[in-house]
């Protein structure tokens, strides 16, 4: 259950799933320990695994991956720390089989980015920034963890979720 701090009363979780009881998982690991806690998790910030069940705000930083979306707050700025405060370190990124929906609240994807909805049939793909916030910009098949399904409002978005196609060697 979500305990909303007194200090912040209206804070809604920012990942809301619409198609995700058979089109995607809850991927239970651990939150990175050495992880930079200056970057803010949010619901539906872009997750990077570091190795066996280890996560960390996907950065864009060399060798790193994207594998899927929080399903936690830790943020100080909010007032909410949901892994610290459970007295453990675990920690779940919803990944997507290419099938699911989610709902993604503001702040939880870069409300500076443009985000336009193609009218061509073609496709928006989204990649994390460097705080790890869902984005158009920069993203390439190699990068990204969704693809934009429709611009709600201003403040939310739906998102197709799926799991990166894994480079192959040769």
């Amino acid at each position: 259950m979500f305990m909303v701090p007194i200090s912040n009363p209206h804070l809604k979780r920012t990942i809301r799933p619409l198609y995700a009881h058979h089109q995607a998982t809850t991927w239970a690991g651990f939150l990175d320990p050495a992880r930079d806690k200056s970057v803010e998790i949010l619901p539906g910030t872009v997750m990077a695994r570091k190795g066996k069940e280890i996560f960390t705000p996907y950065t864009g930083a060399a060798g790193q991956v994207p594998f899927g979306l929080s399903a936690f707050f830790v943020s100080t700025d909010l007032g909410v720390d949901e892994v610290t405060d459970s007295g453990s370190n675990t920690f779940t990124c919803w990944v997507g089989d290419g099938t699911a929906l989610f709902e993604i609240l503001a702040p939880a994807f870069d409300v500076d980015a443009t985000w336009t909805e193609p009218m061509d049939g073609s496709t928006v793909l989204l990649t994390g920034n460097g705080e790890g916030r869902l984005t158009p910009a920069g993203a390439t098949a190699a990068n990204a963890i969704a693809e934009l399904i429709e611009v709600v409002s201003p403040t939310k978005i739906t998102v197709r979720p799926f799991r990166p196609v894994p480079a192959t060697t040769p």
